[in-house]
């Protein structure tokens, strides 16, 4: 996947963040922290993969689905720019 790996090196870091934020999870529920903060880690690790999960689907979109000369103003390109849209909506 082309996309993926042009941006291998922004991708990895937020894969790390997201790794320390599962390992603070961890940390949170072996020391038996309380349920609120657990939730608030639990909702964080949800958000960050995500923002992951949105951020890929984009690239696929305009690698993969979208031709390569498409004109930004054509109707694929804003279909594409909606899907994108409500994606980044639905993730959040």
């Amino acid at each position: 996947m082309a996309h993926t790996k042009r941006d291998q090196a922004k991708l990895l870091l937020r894969v790390r963040r997201i790794r320390g934020q599962i390992n603070a999870l961890e940390r949170a529920l072996t020391d038996e922290a309380e349920c609120f903060s657990i939730l608030q880690l639990m909702a964080a690790c949800r958000g960050a993969l995500n923002g992951l999960m949105a951020e890929v689907i984009e690239g696929h979109v305009r690698f993969h689905v979208l031709p390569p000369d498409v004109k930004t103003n054509s109707p694929q390109a804003e279909a594409a720019e909606e899907l994108i849209e409500i994606i980044g909506t639905y993730l959040k």
